[in-house]
Parts: C-alpha cells; structure tokens; sequence
C-alpha cells in the first residue's frame, strides 16, 4: 500500500464529486463531472470510469496505483452485493452499482450510501475526530443520516439504518416528504422544509419582517437568506429557526438514546449557519435526551463540506482492499 491511493465518488443528483485520496485520507486531486442521469441513470458509471481514465492520464499517473474505488450513491444499499435497493431520483431499483463499477473501471469496488460515507469522512478526518460512536446527519435538499457504533457503520437489515430524516416530528397535520409518509424531520429541516416553514410564517407577517424586506427587494427565498436575516435580528427569521432546531434537536435527541453516540455531526449546506444552528440545536437536544446520553454527547458542525463523502468513500477502500 505504500504507494497506492485511493478512489472516491460522491454520486449526486447533479454533479458527481471525485477524488485522488491518499491512505491518510488528505486530498491530492479533486474535480467533478455533471451527473448524467438521462436513460435512467444508465451512463453513470461509464461516465466515472471515463473521467478517472483521463484524470490519470492528465496527471502522469497509472491505474495500477489506485487501490479501489470507492462511492456514494443516494438511497439504501444492498451491503451484500453493493446494489442499489432504490434511488428514486435516478430511476435505479435493484442496480448492480458495484458490479458495474467494477466491470467500467477495472477497479475492486465498494459502495455506499451517501449519508453514510459523509458519517465515515467525517470521523476519519473531520468533526468526529476518530470517535467510535457517532451520528451526522446532513440538511441539504433532503435530510440524510449516518450511524457509526463501535468504529463500525451500521447498515441494518434492509441498509436503510441512518434514514434520521424520516423519524415523524409533527405527528399531525405534517407535510407530505417525498417518502410517501407526512411529518418527517425532513419536511422542516432540510433547505427546502425551512423555506417551506419560511413561507407559512411570512403568509401571516404583516410585511414588517426583515426577510419579507429582502424578498420584496428581489433577493429569492432561501435557508441562507432567513439565517442572515436572523443575524441581523428579524424575530420572524429567529421563530423559523427555533422551530426547525426544536424538530431537529429532538429527532438527534431519540436516535441519541437508543445509540449514545460520543459525538453528532451536523453538515449538509445548511450547516453553514454553524453555532446560529448547532447552539438552539444543542438546547433542544438537552430538554429531550436523557441526562446520561445528554452529558456525554458532543453535537458539532462538520468541518469537511463537501469532502466529506470522498473521504469516506476512500476511507471503506482502505479498509476493505489494503
């Protein structure tokens, strides 16, 4: 392994994010490709191992160098064969990911779900700092989960363990998520579940509101906007947020009991909001947990961005081929 790296893919709906990643998990090369999802997805993989083909090439390097390859896809993972159970957004239902990664690239392959490689990117190298029992969650488009106990992730029986973004927080009268079911911790804690709450709240503003201002002035609603507006103090902005930190803080709050992780990691984009998150997050965390689980649980932004998921891609490479 001396002189081998590591291949990691971060499959996204519309851009897919790679890397050249050394077996002590620093970057040496990093780009992305448009995610190619027409056909059903059929061009993904083709795709990959066209990009890493050229990427070698570009950089002087051979394939004889990388010791496998690494992804992350959306959706659960069959953890015995490496295909995909269902990723709805690419049309893909029962699909032989890592076979058709490996026939492509000519690499030894692993894949995972995405939220489970950022949990991995992070503690090998980011906000978990090597604890062996963490939970991140990621706020993005969508709200993802990953579980690490014991050092180990945990996949469960279906490799649908993680999915924090569907434990129901508004048992009633919740809006519908894209699951199927209504009321998840999705619906009010992703990007697009806080414009959604964002909209209700300025439906029954007088127009006072500094978030109302901005919008009129032309700026689009968004999670970014309603946080710097509750920067500058806007009371409409700061409900909104206290709303989402109280769902967020008490899902982390029950999957922290049943798990007593050492530490919960927050990314995703709207992480970037940092302590004006993580601090009402933590409040709620601590009125819900019980006090042993409280006491012992740090809950942290994630330091690694948009790494997170190569890094942890790269980190199951090493594990499994080195």
């Amino acid at each position: 392994m001396m002189d081998k790296w590591l291949m990691g893919v971060d499959l996204g709906g519309t851009t897919t994010k790679l890397a050249i990643i050394s077996k002590y998990g620093e970057i040496f090369h990093k780009w992305e490709i448009p995610t190619d999802i027409s056909e059903n997805g059929k061009y993904i993989t083709t795709n990959i191992a066209k990009t890493i083909d050229e990427k070698l090439e570009e950089l002087g390097m051979v394939k004889s160098q990388l010791l496998g390859i690494g992804m992350g896809a959306p959706g659960p993972v069959d953890g015995s064969n490496g295909s995909i159970y269902e990723a709805i957004n690419l049309g893909w239902v029962d699909y032989p990911l890592k076979d058709l990664l490996e026939v492509e690239t000519s690499l030894p392959a692993v894949v995972e779900n995405d939220a489970n490689l950022a949990a991995l990117g992070e503690m090998w190298k980011g906000a978990g700092n090597g604890a062996k029992d963490l939970i991140a969650v990621t706020l993005g488009t969508g709200v993802g989960g990953g579980v690490i106990a014991n050092g180990m992730l945990v996949q469960g029986a279906s490799g649908a363990a993680g999915e924090i973004g569907h434990i129901t927080v508004v048992p009633e009268g919740g809006a519908p998520c894209n699951c199927g079911k209504s009321g998840c911790l999705e619906t009010v804690a992703s990007a697009t579940g806080i414009v959604r709450l964002a909209n209700e709240a300025l439906s029954t503003d007088a127009g006072h509101s500094i978030l109302q201002q901005k919008i009129n002035a032309g700026e689009p609603l968004s999670s970014r906007l309603l946080f710097a507006c509750a920067a500058e103090g806007d009371l409409l902005s700061n409900e909104v947020i206290n709303k989402v930190s109280f769902y967020l803080g008490m899902a982390l709050s029950h999957t922290a009991n049943a798990l007593n992780p050492e530490k919960i990691v927050i990314g995703g984009g709207v992480s970037r909001a940092g302590e004006q998150l993580a601090a009402p997050v933590r409040e709620a965390f601590e009125r819900f947990a019980f006090k042993r689980v409280s006491k012992s649980t740090s809950i942290s932004i994630a330091t690694l961005g948009n790494d997170a998921g190569v890094i942890g891609a790269a980190w199951l490479v090493k594990k499994l081929y080195s």
